[in-house]
């Protein structure tokens, strides 16, 4: 049936108003694998261009690294493509659960359960744990996909202010009466790239009996002394009851996520975790590849130990050039500029001159809040540093957003 045409001219005439605002999301091409140095075609259709990436999640540069690839072809030929089923009829493989062992292991939990992605974990974890009894506490900032499935679950929800433990603290109160509650907090959350603080979030979900959710996907791998997370960085290992986390930024960069936690929680989830139970298996390629990826972060933190240097000398030398960044270590640099029309400006002029940045605005990040999001990589050498801070300086002039 033929879509009636009043539906049709309402949305084209949304997606003209976006255009006509330049608030459109504008796809690039990459020719090329994911990498510091990458080949991208853009605008569509035009000619290829060379630049160096510095917008990708690919914190630890293993997305094209060749011992991922060499154990994504041996499971490939061992394992298959695709299982083409769930987990609790015939998608359930050995190398599945030894990824969730080791992934358990490493960021110091009873168990794991895996995922096709860490947003089909958030949307998976409290439905299954939670009803109308119960109430959800949740960070104001947190990523869309914890807002979709806190959307998903009858408990109570409350907003607490962003990082504000007074306020949090208050809503733990007020929320006495339920049977559980839940603290709902990303480790790093990912606009701004702040940290969690945990220290006193913890100490807060033990003085009220309160579960304590975090979702780590900005973290695992890489933050932390060993790359453990958020709460090898605080040192609260043990304390934290549900982890959230991703394969697809620093471990590899490809597909998956985990829900790792007390082995009861787990359990529950193989029963009732609706994106578990009805979404196919991930694939032996993406299990062996993480696999391996875990096995280098854990032989040793060079990797992690780089990135961490190419964060703080980026964030030296953007400060010194005068543009206004967030405060903190994290890789994930936000370059505060204000407003849409700027930000969508220089994220072109800086294409130009060979730095692929993307800029973010109104609705990902408030009004008048527009940035462009770097991200540093250990894939980036010192050159590629210099290089950007050189082009945001020329570009910042150009646009009168620095002297």
């Amino acid at each position: 049936m033929a879509v009636h045409t009043k539906v049709e001219q309402h949305f084209v005439n949304e997606l003209a108003e976006l255009r006509k605002a330049d608030l459109i999301k504008e796809e690039r091409y990459i020719r090329s694998p994911q990498g510091a140095d990458i080949a991208v075609e853009y605008p569509p259709r035009s000619a290829v261009k060379q630049v160096i990436n510095f917008c990708a999640n690919n914190y630890l540069g293993l997305s094209s690294h060749p011992e991922l690839i060499k154990a994504a072809k041996l499971a490939l030929e061992e394992r298959g493509f695709g299982l083409s089923s769930v987990r609790f009829i015939c998608g359930t493989q050995d190398r599945h659960k030894d990824l969730e062992q080791k992934i358990s292991e490493f960021l110091g939990m009873e168990d794991a359960i895996l995922y096709s992605s860490c947003f089909d974990a958030n949307g998976g974890v409290f439905e299954a744990l939670l009803n109308e009894e119960d109430a959800l506490i949740s960070d104001e900032l947190n990523h869309a996909s914890i807002i979709d499935g806190i959307r998903l679950c009858k408990a109570e929800r409350h907003r607490y202010k962003h990082a504000d433990m007074a306020d949090l603290e208050q809503q733990l109160k007020d929320t006495q009466a339920k049977r559980f509650r839940m603290i709902v907090t990303d480790g790093v959350f990912s606009m701004d790239g702040d940290v969690a603080r945990l220290v006193e979030i913890t100490a807060l979900a033990d003085r009220y009996n309160a579960i304590l959710f975090v979702d780590d996907s900005h973290a695992t791998g890489f933050v932390g002394k060993t790359g453990r997370g958020t709460h090898e960085h605080h040192n609260v290992m043990g304390k934290v009851d549900i982890i959230t986390t991703t394969f697809g930024k620093a471990l590899g960069g490809s597909a998956g996520g985990c829900v790792v936690g007390r082995k009861f929680f787990i359990d529950i989830l193989r029963q009732r975790s609706r994106p578990y139970l009805f979404s196919n298996t991930l694939s032996p390629v993406v299990v062996g590849a993480t696999i391996k990826a875990l096995d280098l972060i854990q032989s040793s933190t060079e990797l992690r130990d780089k990135l961490d240097r190419n964060a703080r000398y980026f964030r030296r030398r953007i400060s010194e050039a005068g543009f206004q960044i967030k405060d903190g270590f994290h890789p994930i640099v936000p370059i505060m500029l204000g407003e849409a029309g700027i930000v969508q400006a220089m994220a072109r002029e800086l294409y130009g001159e060979g730095i692929y940045v993307v800029g973010f605005f109104f609705p990902v990040v408030p009004k008048g809040a527009a940035r462009i999001r770097v991200q540093l990589s250990a894939a980036h050498e010192m050159h590629h540093i210099d290089r950007a801070v050189e082009a945001f300086s020329k570009v910042g002039r150009k646009l009168g957003v620095v002297k």
